[in-house]
Order: C-alpha cells, then sequence, then structure tokens
C-alpha cells in the first residue's frame, strides 16, 4: 500500500476527516489545500471477534482495521503478528491474574481510554504484561557481533 498523496512512500499515517492513508507532513498539507477531503460516512465497523469466534467456530476472518475507528491512530500491527499473542503460554499464564484482568477491564470499559492507559501503566503488572506483549510483536534482534566490540 502506498500514499494515496504521492503514490511513493508507504503511509504512516490517516486523515482524521476522510481516512486516507498519507506518508508525511508534506501529503497531509497538499491532501487539506485541494478539495478532495470529506468526512466518510458514519459506518458501523464489524466486530473484532463475534461469539462463534470464540467458540471455535468458523468465522469471517477480521483485520485490524476492522478495529479502528476515526479516533485510532494509524499504527497498524500484522495481524499475524497479533495472533502470536494468542499462542503465548506466557501470555495466558499472565492473563490468569485476577488483578491484571481487571486493570484491562478497567481500561477497556474507560470513557477516556489514554487517561485509564497512563493510570493502568503505573500497575508493575501491567508494564509486565504490555511489555512481553512488545516483546512478542516486536522481539528484540539479537546481535552475536556485540561481544566482539570489547576486544
Amino acid at each position: 500500500m502506498l500514499c494515496v498523496v504521492c503514490s511513493e512512500h508507504i503511509p504512516k499515517y490517516r486523515c482524521p476527516v476522510c481516512r486516507i492513508r498519507y506518508c508525511s507532513l508534506g501529503c497531509f498539507k497538499k491532501h487539506k489545500n485541494d478539495d478532495s477531503c470529506q468526512p466518510v460516512k458514519d459506518a458501523t465497523p464489524p466486530a473484532p471477534c463475534p461469539d462463534s469466534c470464540r467458540s471455535g467456530a468458523a468465522a469471517e476472518p477480521w483485520t485490524v482495521d476492522d478495529l479502528l475507528d476515526d479516533d485510532s491512530q494509524s499504527d497498524q500491527i500484522p495481524l499475524q503478528k497479533l495472533q502470536l499473542l494468542g499462542e503465548s503460554d506466557k501470555l495466558m499464564t499472565m492473563l490468569q491474574n485476577p488483578h491484571l484482568r481487571n486493570l484491562m477491564q478497567t481500561v477497556d470499559s474507560a470513557e477516556d481510554k489514554s487517561k485509564a492507559m497512563k493510570k493502568a501503566m503505573q500497575e508493575p503488572l501491567f508494564v509486565e504484561l504490555a511489555n512481553q506483549c512488545l516483546q512478542i510483536i516486536e522481539p528484540a534482534e539479537k546481535h552475536d557481533d556485540d561481544d566482539d566490540d570489547d576486544e
């Protein structure tokens, strides 16, 4: 997928009005200067994981785009990497902790999710969960030659 404005670079951002994807501030300004930016019609995205999905029954595959609304950031994680989270034994063990589940429910049901997330990140258990998720999604690259620098 390329930037809708310049068709040269991979887009990192999404217009909050019309939801097109663009790669830079320059492309955003160019997009805003033309008259093509129109609000998208209010459509309800499909549910991310219906009850049939949880029970293991076959369901329509969903994408990260299905989860995004107009307020979402454009940072997206490929579905294949998200699925790795569900395969992690360490995450499953962590999620058995009732306190952690309560923290997650509090964030999920909060009116101001950003504020709730900042508060949750004060809890070491929640930070541990976030770090574990990041390690699964973006594993640190191991550099064998780093040890050679000391010689």
